[in-house]
């Protein structure tokens, strides 16, 4: 399952971990990916929403 947000499209970052004594190591900061129940063109659906869109209204959230 890719950890990709559905709304925007907003994906994984990958960049290097430095140790003190400057090693290099292979690392990526991964997107905050929430469950969350949406209203998708009239209908309730399960979406992986990131929690910047979250935040921002980018999704209508369906009452529970």
């Amino acid at each position: 399952m890719s950890r990709v947000c559905e709304v925007c499209g907003k994906g994984p970052q990958f960049g290097h971990k430095v140790s003190h004594a400057h090693n290099v190591t292979n690392r990526r900061w991964n997107v905050n990916l929430q469950k969350v129940r949406a209203m998708i063109s009239g209908a309730s659906r399960r979406v992986r929403a990131c929690t910047s869109c979250i935040r921002n209204g980018k999704i209508e959230k369906v009452a529970s």
